[in-house]
Parts: structure tokens; sequence; C-alpha cells
């Protein structure tokens, strides 16, 4: 049938996959696997995430030889916001790309784990979001209202709030090592510039932080551990309100399949093994995935659905 293109593009890289296939399964052999920065305008601004995008086209399609596609999907955290499917698609276009989609980083990630049946999907990356899709294909969510105003549990997430909660422990005179670690990562030599680097305009990364504070959890740090262990709730407690509103409004009588992406997960063991307990002593029936979700195998999928 050809050749199909799948992008998964993060929140702070891009990965891209050519697949030469024979059905619209979206499998086949790989001719190409490609990595660049992140293309969410959002996040690094326009002109860097056309140049990601165009960097990284130019490269997989090198790789895999080929000067056209015959179909692509790209999820992209930013496909609803406006413009960004029609800046994307044009950028496809001069890529030879015969039909392409745009959709939400979430659909891909849905389609990597169930391909289009029904089940939950926790995001706990940069940022998290909860998405939940009926059998009749109709979706519920939660969270996932932005770094300044949800995404708990994300890497986000904990970065900014470990700080918030080392300020307080400093307060109360408690131990924590995390407004050290923060200061020697940003080079800020007192609090004072430690606080006005987070409160700066543009801020921080937050999400950068995140490996330290994991870092420092591990070492006991009674802060750091503290904020893992309310990451891994929150994340639980949207998994449970999604599965609770699929069963009360689409009428799902049995148990309703978990899966997971997302580096906070993947990469945090406290985090991974909390949220899986959690899940477990709340609804014991209910199967969770152990390994993490490719998303971008669910791109390839809907792409080769497309190309059909």
């Amino acid at each position: 049938m050809g050749e199909v293109l799948g992008i998964d593009g993060g929140g702070t890289r891009t990965r891209a996959a050519i697949v030469e296939v024979s059905a619209g399964s979206g499998r086949g052999r790989v001719l190409a696997h490609a990595e660049s920065g992140s293309i969410k305008r959002l996040r690094v601004g326009a002109e860097a995430a056309e140049e990601n995008l165009r960097a990284l086209l130019k490269e997989v399609y090198a790789q895999a030889g080929v000067k056209e596609v015959r179909a692509a999907c790209c999820g992209v955290a930013s496909a609803t916001m406006p413009g960004i499917p029609e800046w994307i698609g044009a950028v496809f276009r001069d890529f030879a790309v015969e039909r392409a989609e745009i959709v939400g980083d979430e659909v891909i990630a849905l389609d990597a784990a169930f391909k289009g049946g029904p089940g939950i999907l926790q995001i706990a990356g940069t940022g998290s979001n909860t998405i939940g899709r009926a059998p009749d294909g109709a979706q519920e969510s939660a969270g996932g209202w932005s770094s300044r105003l949800g995404d708990e549990g994300s890497g986000y997430w904990i970065g900014l709030h470990a700080i918030r909660r080392a300020l307080h422990a400093y307060d109360r005179e408690e131990p924590t090592r995390i407004l050290e670690r923060v200061g020697a990562i940003w080079g800020t030599p007192s609090l004072d510039d430690l606080v006005n680097r987070g409160d700066g305009t543009p801020g921080p990364d937050f999400a950068a932080l995140a490996p330290a504070v994991n870092e420092l959890a591990e070492a006991g740090d009674p802060v750091a551990l503290g904020v893992l262990k309310q990451a891994a709730a929150d994340l639980a407690e949207f998994v449970l309100l999604v599965r609770a509103k699929l069963k009360r409004k689409h009428g799902i009588a049995g148990e309703v399949p978990v899966a997971w992406t997302g580096g906070v997960i993947e990469k945090m063991g406290m985090v991974r093994e909390a949220f899986f307990a959690a899940l477990a002593a709340a609804a014991p029936e209910m199967p969770v995935k152990r390994d993490a979700v490719v998303a971008l195998e669910g791109a390839l999928w809907r792409a080769g659905r497309l190309a059909e």
C-alpha cells in the first residue's frame, strides 16, 4: 500500500517514523525513525516549532529514502488550538503527504493502547491528562487543564510544587534539600534570586526539575517524597474519576482497561508503584498495563487506516 508517516509531538521532543505497510494496521517494515525538539508552539514558539518539524521530516524522509508518503498522522498536545492543524497540514503538503490528519496527543496514545477500542489512558509527562473512551467512541476526561491551572502529577507540577512545598518547609525550619538543588540547577546563589527566577517572565522550565526531585525523594528527602506521593495519588484519582464517568454515562458494566504513557510514571519508580497500588486498592479487578504505551505506534496505526 505504500509508506505512512507517524509523528508524536510531545512537550519536550518530537518523534517520527516511516513504515511501509500493506494493510491499514500501521504495522510493517520500519524504514526510518528520527527525533527533534518540540513542535508545540506554546512551549518553544512558532519559529522554533516550524524549524523542528521541517528538520524532523527532512531527516526521516532521508533515512527512509522517500520523497513522499501516502498518509501521515501527527499527534500533538496543541492540536485543537486555532491555526495548528492548518500549519502542520501546510508543512505536510510541502513534503508531499497525500493524506493527513492532525489530532491530539491523547488520541494517538489511546489508539496505541486500545486500537480504537474502549479504555482509559493516563498521560503523565511534561503535562498530564486522563482520557477515557467508551465502546461507541465517546470520550470522557479529567485534568489536563494546563500547567498553570492543572496538570496535577505532571513533570511541571512536580517541579513547581516541590519548590512551593520547600518554601513552606523553609518557613517552618523543616529539613529539605530541594531549594539547594534548584539553586544549583538555576544558578541562583540566594533564596531571593531563586524566587525571582521562579516568578520571572518568561518562567523557568519547572518540568526540567522533576528528575532532581525524584533523586531527592529516592535519597529520603521528606518534602520530595511528599510531592511524589501526591502526584501518584492525583494521577490515580483522575483514572478512577474517568472510570466512574464511563460506567455511569455510557453503561459500561465490566471493568475498563487502563494504560499509561509519559516519563513521570515510566521513569519515577516511586510514582509508578504508588499509582499502581492506589488503582489496585480502589478497583482490584481493573486491568492496568504494566508497560508504557508508545504513542508513536498509535500515530502509525491511524496513518495506516488513513492510507486504505
